[in-house]
């Protein structure tokens, strides 16, 4: 949708973004399979349905925010906030608008994968924490010691992120719980010298921040729908058996 905004062809899928989009896609049809074989009475495979359907336009808005931030970055050539025109100015706060959007869609995306392994699993997290993250859903895999090889391969994922991750997170938590992400910037800049014009935060790597979370967000959706679909097959095959 945004890509016919900005005038750019419509995306085509490839990648672990392919990947991740066709392996939630799997299981989608594999729950509707299970809802026309069985009377699904308490709608629970409705509910992961639906779930895995909003998992899909999650994604897709993720990486279409990632795409409009790096669209207007491009346009912000001006190294300090007295320097931008008008122009520059309105398209450094489009920026922002979509990197903002996307930092914050990283982390809810994570939750909402939780909430669908959770229910998958019968992992029980409310018990442990009433309003519980991703990364809780993790640690009560360990400690449950359930579905070990998603559990390891799900950690190295996010080892393996560990520092774009911290770096979303902190702006992330500066954006909702405390002022705006950039603003924290500028009043540190500020702090440093109270006449020093006022320096643009590193647009790149914060791009290069998200961008990461991007592919780190498709890489865990990956591994968790892929051994959910290996998972069903296996079951299917010794139920047949």
């Amino acid at each position: 949708m945004l890509r016919i905004l900005l005038g750019e062809p419509p995306r085509e899928n490839s990648g672990i973004l392919a990947e991740a989009m066709d392996n939630m896609a799997k299981v989608a049809v594999m729950l509707r399979k299970e809802m026309d074989a069985h009377e699904d009475r308490n709608h629970e495979y409705r509910k992961l349905e639906i779930w895995t359907r909003g998992l899909i336009s999650s994604l897709d808005e993720l990486e279409q925010s990632l795409f409009a931030a790096a669209h207007f970055r491009k346009s912000v050539v001006a190294g300090y906030m007295e320097e931008m025109s008008v122009e520059e100015q309105g398209e450094y706060a489009r920026y922002v608008y979509f990197y903002k959007d996307g930092f914050i869609r990283v982390f809810s995306l994570l939750d909402k994968l939780g909430t669908v392994l959770n229910s998958l699993y019968d992992l029980n997290t409310t018990e442990t924490k009433a309003h519980f993250s991703y990364f809780t859903v993790l640690r009560q895999f360990k400690l449950l010691k359930l579905h070990v090889p998603l559990a390891d391969e799900l950690d190295k994922i996010k080892d393996a992120y560990k520092e774009p991750l911290q770096n979303l997170r902190k702006r992330r938590n500066a954006e909702i719980h405390y002022m705006n992400a950039e603003m924290t910037d500028d009043l540190w800049q500020r702090h440093q010298g109270l006449r020093d014009r006022i320096r643009l935060e590193d647009l790149d790597s914060h791009l290069e921040d998200l961008r990461q979370g991007l592919e780190m967000v498709c890489k865990s959706l990956c591994a968790a729908f892929r051994y959910s679909n290996e998972q069903w097959h296996h079951n299917a095959a010794q139920k047949q058996g």
